[in-house]
Order: C-alpha cells, then sequence, then structure tokens
C-alpha cells in the first residue's frame, strides 16, 4: 500500500467554494457496499434512503472562530495566529505566520489581549499564552478559519457550523454534517430514526495530505473526543436491537471506533472522553460503524484512506470518478455520500 493509491486528478472547478442553499438541497450520492450499485439523490431524500431504527451519529463540536490578527510588540509588525487546541486557560497550541516569532516574542491580538510565544512546536506551530483567558473574546476579536481551498469569504459565520453545533473547540467544521437542518432532523425522528451525538474538536491537521511513501508510516493528528456514557448505551441498545449505526462524517467515525477499542468484549463501545490517534487504513476492522455519510475528500489525505478502509479502495476511487462526470461539488462545502 502507498501514498500514491489513493491519488486522484481533480480540477478546481470542481471544488465547491460556497455551501447548498438551502443545506439540504446538495446532492447525495449512495452507494451500496454489497453490489456496488450507485443512485443519485438529493440530501433531503434521506429519510426515505434510511430504515426506521438506524441510528445516526451526529458530531456536535463547534468551530470557534479562532484566527486571529496580531502585532508584534515592539516593532508593530503584523501576523497571523490560528488557535488550534487549548493547553489551559490561558495557553494554546496555535499556527503563526510570519518571522521572527521565537519563544519570548511579546505580541497583542487585534482588539485583545497581550500575548507571549512561550514555545516553538515545529514548523509554523508554536504554544502561545495570552494575559487573560482569549476563549470569551474569540467572538468579539476573531475571526472563522477556513480550509484552504476555500477562497470566497462567508457571508455569515454560521454557514461554517452544523446546525447541531453546542460545544466549541474545533478549527474545522465537521463537513458530513453541515447538510442538516433542523427540519430534516426532525423528519428524521419522524421517521423513527435516532440521533446519538458524540464530540470530536477537529484540527486542521485533517486537511494536510500525507507526504510519506507509505501511508502507515505518516504521524496521525490527535484530536479529542467523547463519547457519553448515555451515548454508549444508546449505540448498545441499538446494536442489540439489530439497528444499523449511521456515523455522520470521518470524525463520527473516528470517535466510534476508538470508543470500540475501549468495550468491553460483548460491548459495542464504551463511553469515552480523551485524545485519539485511531489511524484508520484499509485492513481495519470496524466493529462499531455499520454506514456512513461523507463529504467526497481530498487525494492522500487520511479522510479518503478512512473512506476506502470502509469501502475499499477500488470501489471509492471508482465511485468519485463518477462523482465527477456526474458534476459533483467536492470537499467541505460539497456534495455528500452515503455509503450502506
Amino acid at each position: 500500500m502507498r501514498t500514491s493509491d489513493f491519488d486522484y486528478e481533480l480540477p478546481p472547478e470542481f471544488i465547491a467554494q460556497r455551501p447548498a442553499e438551502p443545506r439540504d438541497s446538495a446532492r447525495l450520492m449512495v452507494l451500496d457496499r454489497g453490489s456496488s450499485a450507485i443512485s443519485h439523490h438529493r440530501f433531503r431524500d434521506l429519510p426515505m434512503l434510511l430504515e426506521p431504527g438506524d441510528v445516526l451519529v451526529l458530531n456536535d463540536t463547534r468551530v470557534i472562530p479562532a484566527r486571529l490578527h496580531a502585532r508584534k510588540i515592539p516593532s508593530g509588525g503584523k501576523f497571523e495566529i490560528l488557535l488550534l487546541r487549548r493547553h489551559g486557560p490561558q495557553t494554546w497550541e496555535a499556527l503563526v505566520g510570519g518571522r521572527g516569532l521565537r519563544p519570548g516574542r511579546q505580541f497583542r491580538v487585534q482588539g485583545g489581549p497581550q500575548g507571549e510565544i512561550l514555545e516553538d512546536l515545529g514548523g509554523p506551530r508554536r504554544l502561545v499564552a495570552f494575559a487573560e483567558p482569549i476563549s470569551p473574546r474569540l467572538e468579539q476579536v476573531g475571526e472563522m478559519p477556513l480550509p484552504p481551498y476555500i477562497h470566497a469569504p462567508l457571508r455569515r459565520p454560521e454557514e461554517y457550523q452544523t446546525v447541531f453545533a453546542r460545544h466549541p473547540g474545533s478549527a474545522a467544521a465537521p463537513t458530513a454534517g453541515l447538510h442538516f437542518t433542523q427540519a430534516l432532523l426532525k423528519r428524521l425522528e419522524d421517521h423513527g430514526l435516532g440521533l446519538v451525538h458524540v464530540t470530536l474538536h477537529v484540527g486542521l491537521d485533517t486537511f494536510a495530505p500525507v507526504t510519506e511513501e507509505r501511508p502507515e508510516e505518516h504521524r496521525i493528528h490527535s484530536e479529542w473526543c467523547r463519547l457519553t456514557p448515555q451515548a454508549a448505551e444508546a449505540l448498545r441498545a441499538a446494536r442489540r436491537a439489530g439497528r444499523r449505526i449511521v456515523a455522520v462524517g470521518t470524525t463520527a467515525v473516528r470517535t466510534l471506533e476508538t470508543a470500540a477499542l475501549a468495550a468491553a468484549p460483548g460491548e459495542i463501545v464504551a463511553p469515552f472522553e480523551g485524545p485519539t490517534d485511531l489511524f484508520i487504513l484499509p485492513g481495519h476492522r470496524f466493529m462499531a460503524v455499520d454506514a456512513m455519510l461523507t463529504n467526497f475528500h481530498l487525494p492522500r489525505s487520511t479522510l479518503l484512506m478512512l473512506v476506502a478502509a470502509f469501502v475499499g479502495r477500488e470501489r471509492i476511487l471508482a465511485a468519485y470518478e463518477t462523482a465527477k462526470r456526474e458534476g459533483y461539488r467536492f470537499y467541505s462545502f460539497g456534495d455528500a455520500m452515503l455509503i450502506l
């Protein structure tokens, strides 16, 4: 297995720059793992494509306005800070863009507090400390981060949040969830489907391509996730009743499969809270996921490798070629795929 096995060509015009309006008008490709059959739908058709009793697992993380504009002290030189994950009330791991940003450098956030770079974590990563907790100020001083391939500005910050986002902490949205509306969630429940929430705070490393020749040599990013005892019991009950567990997005997949590794024999998942560095590659035995909703992912990415592990490399790449022929939109604001 080589990283080049997960490469494909995508002309830039296939990369969605804005979300579908309304959200559930996005296109939805359905891929049957048993027959390899493909059919084409709209996301709003989802209730009719699933069975009563199926359980949808939704990631309720909320994207934080993590992009900050700052000036060096005393020179006044401008640079950007992109917050990745909080280490303490005033301490964050961050990406910084600019020169001379070594430990000891003082700075001030535009419209916000003073800070200092504490540690060089390699490349553009730094450990930074603020003079006061920055979290309560982010809505005033921060901007929403967007993936590097999206060039159109947001019309509204909520465009890059799911309608069920609850727990702040992500540097990127769990994009498979962006297609849901409150009305669609109600239709799903009325159709007899269960909704279970997990939390995984998405890091920007999710967009980084694998550069190693062999994927297993890649150091997977660590992300914090949580599966509560109540959610774990709901999933166990669903499996005992013979119902399918449908993961909404690769972040839900990682959370569920991490929780499955912690489960006792005979249990599908165990409650879990903490970092996960689970790297799902072809050959992985899925223990907690029966079906998956996901977007169309970047070439050579860990996300494409995860989906390939679920459906097969040749089959997923063939489905992507079909998606291109049919004019589907790719990546974060793009269309979706339901794998059954």
